[in-house]
């Protein structure tokens, strides 16, 4: 879709003639000059790969934009346009189209009068407005950047109060150079401070302050001709967060000198899946030295009061895809440990250097090595592969590294490729795991030998497609809305539950990334996020009030809603069937790790047996059991406090004292500001050795 904006280039006629020639006649007022439009072409790309454009179209105080782009078969279509006023503030905004996966957007602000009214996928709102402030677009294309940043400019201190809610401000980083087909162009760095988690970081062009492109580690938007700087731009998208989060290590990790006793707690037993009587824990350095009464303990240690809270080893998300931006907020949620399942390879080696030499928080990160296939819906990750020998060469790369614990198969594979691949991983001692390959089913895949399945979509599609449907697209994900008409007493979903249970094949079903896509609706807070939404910034609170599909209808939500039950039971039917599930989110880990584990409860896990599964029966998968899992004398020092009791109430995991990594402590309440998120408790008092 696209909007166009309608230009007059000709003559307005004001006033007529009422008679000619030698009888007279008024004279034609002058036409107003013609107003041009000025068109700027952006290219989006993910790791040098060109996925889409932006195209924006700017008349006076108006702009048009228009964004598409499509990566692993999905993205969003946006039609947007502003008005500024002359201080570039929006005073009118609608956005229009589909979001990545799917959901109709049609949202608009207006400022009359000192009345600002608008309409989101949250509702309406309204507000009266006194001073200059500027409306936050909740689903904006890239180019509000330039909106945003066109309004704090004019602003002496580059901060104004922001619509909903919240201030929005600009931190100038660095001015550079950067080279284009037309020359030189220098341009400065901004990061944009307000609605969201972290910061964004995006460029302007110095000379007329022009929007030249948004930048992050992967995702990069840039002006048409500019595109040659795209390793230097995402590399400086690097520096600036790598610089942040350094910083806030800096500030947040807590070493010490001399041992420390964590005292007043009960401890969680992963193998009992029971609490300890009250006790103490005695860390040096970096492991754990002892578990019992305090008495025990040699004098001269710190000691940090638990207050009869509960002491829980780390926990995991078996489905990350890590990035530094995720690995602090990871730690402050008490997530020590992650299975990466598919990323920029070098990226994430150089995350992890950083995090095993305490430049960075982060957790303990275990790799796959993801495996793509060429085509037009190919994910842009890994290593992409156009045919079975450079598939084969593509797993030799992996298993000559020796540091990948598994290889990752994605949606673009051709699935006769696959029984080779399996072959040649297994021989190298890794496992293997992935999607289904498209115009494949879960049954090939298991015979080919997969040691594992990811997303439970992936395995139930395969009972409600045809043959030749190409789930390379959004349909494996609107094809969901065939599951209620599914009979999950059936042959095909016997056969292939059969099949998983017979070989030992495991599963990382991804139950919170589907409760958000089928579950959540426009203008409703979504259940994963109600027990924390609240101390979120602005622009995540908004966020958590936006469905993801395209529900339109009161049948689509019956259709969507029904998807998910049967999602559900299916899981269930698999733990019945003793079939290993592991507990992953592919959202990033953090606070929905939480809410995955809340839902495993919800189809029969006992709370036990959740932060077991999460823990040490986790660690043990990854062949890291010996190290870490479970809170015993000489593994790591990775664990974390609540104030409460889990086995009582399990969303007591989400109500975090301290984290301890390493034997590094990290207080949440510590961390949490940084990201713009209100604490949600205390900070325990640590009692230095001289202070005793």
């Amino acid at each position: 879709m696209r909007f166009q904006i309608t230009v007059a280039l000709g003559a307005l006629a004001i006033a007529a003639c009422t008679s000619s020639g030698e009888q007279g006649g008024e004279i034609a007022a002058a036409p107003p000059p013609a107003v041009s439009t000025d068109t700027a072409v952006y290219t989006v790309m993910v790791s040098g790969t060109k996925i889409g454009d932006m195209v924006v179209d700017q008349t006076g105080d108006e702009i048009v934009v228009d964004y598409e782009y499509r990566n692993n078969g999905r993205g969003p279509t946006m039609a947007e346009a502003v008005t500024l006023d002359e201080d570039g503030v929006p005073v009118a905004w609608t956005v229009s189209g589909n979001t990545t996966f799917g959901n109709a957007v049609s949202e608009t602000f207006s400022l009359v009068d000192g009345e600002a009214s608008w309409t989101d996928s949250t509702g309406s709102g309204s507000a009266e407005v006194s001073e200059p402030s500027v409306y936050i677009a909740q689903s904006g294309t890239p180019y509000s950047l330039a909106v945003y940043a066109g309004a704090l400019l004019n602003d002496d201190d580059m901060s104004l109060p922001a619509l909903p809610g919240g201030t929005l401000s600009l931190q100038e980083l660095e001015s550079f150079e950067l080279a284009s087909e037309a020359g030189e162009t220098t341009a400065t760095a901004y990061a944009l401070i307000g609605p969201e988690l972290d910061p964004t970081y995006f460029v302007m062009d110095d000379s007329d302050e022009s929007f030249l492109g948004l930048i992050t580690p992967e995702f990069l938007i840039i002006r048409e001709g500019f595109e040659g700087n795209d390793e230097s731009l995402r590399a400086r998208a690097v520096r600036y967060s790598t610089e942040r989060f350094e910083t806030l290590q800096t500030e947040t990790a807590h070493t010490f000198d001399a041992p420390v006793l964590i005292e007043n707690v009960r401890v969680f037993d992963p193998v009992t899946r029971e609490l300890s009587e009250g006790t103490s824990v005695l860390v040096e350095g970096e492991r754990i030295v002892s578990v019992g009464p305090a008495t025990d303990a040699p004098a001269g240690v710190y000691r940090i009061d638990g207050q009869g809270g509960t002491l829980i080893p780390g926990l995991s998300d078996m489905h990350a895809h890590m990035g530094q931006d995720d690995a602090l907020l990871n730690i402050a949620a008490g997530v020590t440990f992650v299975r990466d399942m598919g990323n920029d390879n070098e990226v994430l080696s150089e995350l992890i250097t950083k995090i095993d030499d305490g430049v960075l928080a982060g957790p303990r990160i275990v790799k796959s090595g993801f495996i793509e296939g060429k085509s037009p819906f190919n994910s842009n990750n890994g290593i992409i592969v156009t045919n079975q020998e450079e598939a084969l060469d593509a797993v030799r790369t992996y298993g000559d590294a020796g540091d990948f614990f598994q290889i990752k198969i994605y949606n673009s594979m051709k699935g006769e490729w696959v029984p080779e691949m399996v072959a040649l991983a297994h021989e190298y001692g890794m496992r293997v795991t992935g999607h289904v390959p498209a115009f494949s089913r879960a049954d090939d895949m298991i015979l080919a030998g997969y040691d594992e399945l990811t997303h439970i979509n992936q395995v139930m599609l395969g009972w409600v497609l045809a043959a030749d449907e190409d789930t390379r697209t959004l349909l494996r994900l609107t094809a969901l809305t065939r599951l209620p008409d599914l009979d999950l007493n059936s042959a095909p979903v016997q056969e292939t539950l059969n099949l998983m249970s017979d070989k030992d094949v495991a599963i990382d079903p991804t139950l919170a990334i589907h409760e958000a896509l089928l579950l959540s609706r426009n203008g409703t807070t979504q259940a994963g996020v109600v027990d924390y939404i609240d101390n979120m910034p602005i622009g995540v609170q908004r966020g958590a009030k936006q469905a993801w599909s395209n529900i339109e209808t009161p049948e689509d939500d019956a259709a969507y809603a029904g998807a998910f039950e049967q999602i559900m039971d299916t899981v269930e039917m698999m733990r019945d069937r003793g079939i290993f599930i592991l507990f992953g989110t592919d959202m990033g880990g953090a606070f929905t790790l939480h809410r995955e584990l809340e839902l495993y409860e919800k189809i029969g896990f006992t709370r036990g047996e959740v932060l077991s599964r999460a823990t040490l029966e986790a660690a043990d998968y990854v062949g890291l059991g010996e190290d870490i899992g479970s809170i015993e004398p000489g593994k790591y020092a990775d664990f974390f406090l609540v104030p409460g009791n889990p086995l009582d109430d399990l969303k007591a995991i989400k109500t975090i004292r301290m984290v301890m990594k390493d034997g590094v402590a990290y207080f949440p309440s510590e961390i949490h500001p940084a990201f713009g998120i209100e604490p949600f408790t205390d900070i325990p008092d640590v009692i230095a050795p001289a202070d005793e």
